[in-house]
């Protein structure tokens, strides 16, 4: 589905440890889209090019200065993943959080650093809910997905914003945008299947590609057990029976691992790297969620991110 989805009221959040912002105060605007959040940081990264690198990270690092809407603001970082600019956690600016991972194991901080190399785009991640007015990275329960966009605001740094997954479903979608929403219903039942029907049924439909686990929108399912062995898949027929466990994306993280690993803490979202076949099979980010079907096998689905907003969230280059 390749449209944007509005935004209600906004909450932007960023990746900085203890973080306090101000999470009662309203977005600009209610009806917000992922085009003008991405406008917004092409703002601040236009602006960082014509004030220059001081002026600029002095005015992001302003909480009442221009690119501090109320909830709405902009955060800093150089090439090396040094935080250069938060408004509202000072403390934070001028440490290094290269290697900061989700709780799922994303490289976030790495991934919105190459995106921005290759001129700018959306990114996905985990980062926690806030609570009391604050986000506690350590409150590894509290990570729930989040959608940002960033772009080069010089040769060495960038610029970024993000919202939360369930703020950009938009008036009359709640909780999340529809195709996030279709893919946790087919995962939910698929699980809720193979519980009812038996594991060797819910495999034999999983890889049927015209059968009940495919949806019109080209979503599916897959099945794994817990040594990362491939169970079922209606487009991977040659790689069931094998396991895929060690699998690594081009950033270093090993996402069937790490997609078992959600499963066998009791399943949710995940987001990882995976070639998007509309898109010649360039890795692109994916929002996935897994639920475990039994003590055995689990089952998951994903959404690229270009279906959530409507525009290609691929990689142009190879990860480093």
């Amino acid at each position: 589905m390749k449209r944007c989805y509005l935004v209600g009221m906004v909450f932007l959040l960023v990746f900085a440890a203890g973080c306090s912002v101000p999470v009662e105060q309203e977005a600009v605007e209610e009806n917000m889209t992922t085009r003008d959040l991405a406008g917004f940081v092409r703002e601040a990264a236009t602006y960082a090019k014509t004030a220059g690198e001081d002026a600029a990270l002095a005015e992001f690092n302003n909480g009442a200065g221009r690119f501090s809407r109320g909830a709405l603001y902009v955060y800093a970082y150089d090439y090396n993943g040094t935080l250069l600019a938060h408004p509202y956690e000072k403390d934070a600016v001028r440490t290094n959080r290269e290697n900061w991972t989700d709780v799922r194991g994303l490289p976030a901080i790495r991934i919105g650093a190459h995106t921005a190399a290759d001129g700018g785009g959306y990114i996905a991640y985990l980062y926690p809910a806030p609570e009391n007015g604050s986000i506690d990275e350590s409150a590894k329960g509290t990570y729930v997905p989040k959608i940002g966009y960033v772009a080069p605001a010089g040769e060495t740094w960038w610029v970024a914003s993000g919202v939360y997954l369930s703020e950009a479903a938009g008036p009359g979608r709640e909780p999340y945008p529809e195709p996030v929403s279709a893919m946790i219903d087919l995962v939910e039942r698929g699980a809720a299947y193979g519980r009812e029907q038996g594991a060797e049924a819910a495999f034999s439909e999983i890889s049927n590609a015209s059968g009940m686990f495919v949806d019109p929108a080209g979503h599916y399912l897959y099945a794994y057990d817990y040594n990362g062995t491939l169970l079922a898949h209606p487009h991977l027929q040659a790689s069931i029976g094998t396991s895929l466990i060690e699998r690594e994306d081009p950033f270093g993280m090993k996402n069937i691992r790490a997609l078992r690993d959600t499963a066998e803490s009791g399943g949710g979202f995940i987001v990882f790297v995976w070639p998007n076949p509309e898109q010649e099979n360039r890795e692109e980010l994916k929002i996935g969620y897994v639920l475990p079907g039994d003590e055995t096998w689990w089952v998951g689905s994903g959404v690229y991110l270009s279906e959530i907003t409507g525009e290609d969230a691929s990689f142009p280059s190879p990860a480093p």
